[in-house]
Parts: C-alpha cells; structure tokens; sequence
C-alpha cells in the first residue's frame, strides 16, 4: 500500500497537513481550487523566467502555502535559498507582489505575499529534486547526481531518502527505471514523517520523472 498512494496524502490528518487553507461552499470550491493552482503555477514561472537570466535552473521553493479569508489571500512561499529567488528587499517583494497582482483578478479580496527561509534547504524533497534536474540538464551522471543529492540530505539530518529516476535516462532507446535508497525509509507506516515530491523535467532525450522521498 505504501507503494501505490501518494505519502503526503496517505498521512493526510496523521502529521502532514494542507498547503490550502481555506473553506468554500460546494459551487464555489473547484474555482478556488483552480485559483490556488494558477497562483502556484504562476509565482514558480516568474521565478524560472527571473532565474534563466542568471543561468540557473534553481527554483529555490520548497512549497507554497495559501491561506484565504473573507476578503484576503495570503501566500506564504517557503525558499531555500533566497538570491535564487528573489533579492529578499522590501521594494523587490513588492514588485513580485504587484507582478503576481497583474497577473490575477482577485475582486476586491487584499493581497500578501510572504517570504520565509527554510534552515535546512537541502532536506526539502523539492529542492533536492531541482538539485538532481539541474544535474542531469548539465550532461552529469545520473549515479553521481543521485549519490550527491543523498549526500547533502544526509548532511540536513534526515533519517533516510529514497531517489527514483524514470525515462530515457542518459539517452537510451529503451526507458528505465533507476532508484538508490540509503538509511531508512519506512513507507509502509502511518506514524512515519515522509516527505515526497515528484518532478519533471525536459531533456534533449525526452520528459524524465524524478521523485524524492526523505525521512525525518
């Protein structure tokens, strides 16, 4: 079972929780929940547009969390490393903020964006996953890109990780599945704090999948 649900789900109410946080009625909840999906989408595009005039492939997000209320949303994004992001100054955040305004209609709802730093950047699945992306876009090896982002969980504190690369790995005909675990990673229990993410990302060869689960 703890192979075949998505783990952040499976301890949903357990010790994860919700990235959204709001309640809508029942007509209104699929154009709320479609709003939190743009606004993602949207805020990690500017940051890969910003980002490729750095030549970087670096997101730097670790996750987004959107809170609603009555006449207000506010984002809070979590970051691991903020000159990938953002030059974290005040007139900076409030020209992303008006960036992401131009972007939407929101009524006559307020609109906050916050940004908070993460102490450890590379125990967060989804900037190991970015790590390994960039990696594998720069021609390295998928061993040594997988063996070096397990290196730097390690050195975060986590207990175990899990690394899994599916595709056209290195340009083969035939797609493949190539997965390195170290430590212990207990899928299979609810009590188990497991943190996951899987990626994509475009290559010369094709889409390859990358996921990451990391125990705390």
């Amino acid at each position: 079972m703890g192979q075949k649900i998505n783990p952040l789900l499976f301890r949903l109410g357990i010790n994860k929780s919700h990235h959204s946080f709001w309640f809508a009625k029942p007509k209104d909840f699929s154009r709320d929940l479609q709003e939190d999906e743009r606004i993602r989408n949207f805020i990690q595009d500017y940051v890969e547009k910003n980002n490729k005039k750095q030549e970087s492939y670096f997101k730097g997000i670790a996750r987004i969390e959107i809170l609603k209320k009555i006449g207000l949303i506010r984002v809070i994004i979590f970051i691991g490393f903020p000159n990938c992001f953002i030059d974290v100054r005040t007139h900076e955040i409030e020209y992303f903020n008006i960036n992401v305004w131009k972007g939407f209609l929101f009524g006559n709802r307020r609109f906050n964006i916050s940004i908070k730093r993460t102490k450890k950047p590379y125990g967060q699945p989804n900037i190991i996953a970015e790590y390994i992306a960039s990696q594998l876009k720069n021609r390295v090896s998928f061993r040594k890109a997988m063996k070096k982002a397990i290196e730097l969980t390690e050195l975060a504190g986590a207990k175990g990780i899990q690394v899994q690369i599916s595709g056209r790995i290195n340009g083969n005909e035939l797609a493949r599945v190539e997965w390195l675990r170290e430590g212990r990673v207990s899928l299979q229990k609810l009590h188990a704090k497991i943190d996951y993410c899987s990626h994509a990302i475009t290559t010369i060869y094709g889409v390859l999948g990358i996921k990451i689960w990391i125990s705390r």
